[in-house]
C-alpha cells in the first residue's frame, strides 16, 4: 500500500504536487500517507515501520519531538530515533510488550495534516498527544512537530505564571481587522489567530458552535460550551503575551496547526511551541472540536520521563480502559 502511495507523490513534476483526483475526488496527500505508514506499516510500533517513515522523509528532514531537548536532523536520525523509541515500548528487541499506536483524529491535509494520537496496550489506553506534519514539493516528508500531553496539568496557575512573567507588559490597542466569514477550518484557524487575536472578542467567539469541545493540556478536563470556552479565551487574553503562528496545514473540514506563546520581555529562544488541532462543522464552518498541546519547559519533562521507564508501554502512570476516554479525550 505504502509502495503504491509513494508511486502517486513521485509522479511528474508538471502535474499538481499537493492534490490528485481519484474518482472526481480530491486525494489527500498528506493525510494518505500519514494514514498508510501508522495503520499499515505501523511506523510508531514496530521497528521495520520506523524505517518505513525515515524512507518516507527528505535526506534533511527536521523532526522536533517536543519530548527530547533538541530537533532530531536528517534521515538517518530520524530513523534511529523512532526505532530506539520503538524499541523502549516493545520492551527490546524481543518484543515482549504489546505497544499500539490509535489515530484519534486526522485532518484531511494534503500537503501537510496533523493527527491526534493515544498510546494503546492490551487494553489499556495512555500518552496522548498531537503531531503536525508537512511534506516538501516531492512529497517527501520535510518537517515534523510532535508533542505529548504533559502528565503535571497545572490548571489556572499557567495564567497566573504567565501574567507573573508579564507583569511590566504594556498595553497596546486592539488590532484592526476586516471581518470575514471563512469556512474552511484552515482558514477559520488563520483567520482567528492571525487577524482577530486581541481584537473584539464577539468576532472570534462567533466562529464557536454551541456544542464546542475544547480540551486544552494545561487542564485535567476538556471544557464544553461556548460559555466555558469564552471564559477560557479571555482568561489568557491580556497584556504582554501573544500566541503566534508557525505553520499550516490546508485542511477543510479539520486543520493542523503550529505555535508558539511568546511573552513581551521574555529572554530570546524562551518562547513555548505547541500543536492545535480544529475540526469545523463542514455544514456551518463552526468549530466543534479543539485539542491544544504545549510542549515541556523540561525535556524531557521528568514526570513524562519517570512514566516512560516505568510503564513504557502507555507512557502514563495510571492509564485508563481502551475507549473510556472518547475520541482520545
Amino acid at each position: 500500500i505504502l509502495d503504491s502511495v509513494l508511486s502517486i507523490f513521485n509522479k511528474d513534476e508538471s502535474e499538481p504536487t499537493t492534490s490528485a483526483k481519484r474518482g472526481g475526488a480530491n486525494f489527500l496527500m498528506a493525510q494518505s500517507l500519514l494514514l498508510s505508514l501508522i495503520n499499515d506499516e505501523k511506523c510508531f510500533s514496530t521497528v521495520d515501520g520506523a524505517q518505513k517513515f525515515a524512507d518516507s522523509c527528505a535526506v534533511d528532514v527536521v523532526y522536533e519531538d517536543c519530548y527530547e531537548p533538541q530537533p532530531i536532523v536528517g534521515r538517518a536520525a530520524v530513523a534511529g530515533h523512532l526505532r530506539s523509541r520503538v524499541l523502549e515500548r516493545i520492551g527490546g528487541q524481543d518484543g515482549s510488550k504489546d505497544a499500539g499506536f490509535r489515530v484519534d483524529k486526522i485532518s484531511d491535509g494534503s500537503s501537510a495534516c496533523g493527527f491526534a494520537w493515544t498510546w494503546t496496550s492490551d487494553s489499556l489506553e495512555g500518552l496522548r498527544g498531537t503531531t503536525f506534519v508537512e511534506l516538501n514539493s516531492s512529497n517527501q516528508i520535510q518537517y515534523v512537530r510532535e508533542i505529548p500531553e504533559p502528565l503535571y496539568k497545572p490548571g489556572d496557575l499557567i495564567i497566573e505564571l504567565l501574567k507573573a512573567a508579564t507583569a511590566d507588559a504594556t498595553p497596546k490597542p486592539p488590532p484592526e481587522y476586516v471581518s470575514k466569514t471563512p469556512k474552511k477550518a484552515n482558514e477559520v484557524a488563520r483567520y482567528l489567530f492571525n487577524d482577530v487575536q486581541g481584537a473584539d472578542p464577539d468576532e472570534g467567539m462567533r466562529f464557536f458552535d454551541e456544542s464546542i469541545i475544547y480540551r486544552d493540556f494545561n487542564y485535567e478536563e476538556v471544557l464544553r460550551g461556548k460559555v466555558e470556552v469564552r471564559k477560557f479565551i479571555e482568561d489568557f487574553s491580556f497584556p504582554g503575551i501573544t500566541f503566534s503562528t508557525q505553520r499550516f496545514d490546508d485542511g477543510v473540514a479539520s486543520t493542523c496547526f503550529t505555535w508558539e506563546v511568546i511573552l513581551e520581555g521574555a529572554p530570546e529562544g524562551s518562547a513555548i511551541k505547541g500543536i492545535s488541532f480544529y475540526e469545523v462543522n463542514p455544514n456551518t464552518g463552526l468549530i466543534t472540536y479543539v485539542r491544544d498541546v504545549p510542549e515541556s519547559g523540561i525535556k524531557p519533562p521528568p514526570l513524562g520521563k519517570l512514566a516512560r521507564q516505568f510503564r513504557s508501554a502507555v507512557g502514563v502512570f495510571r492509564p485508563v480502559a481502551i475507549g473510556s476516554r472518547d475520541g482520545g479525550l
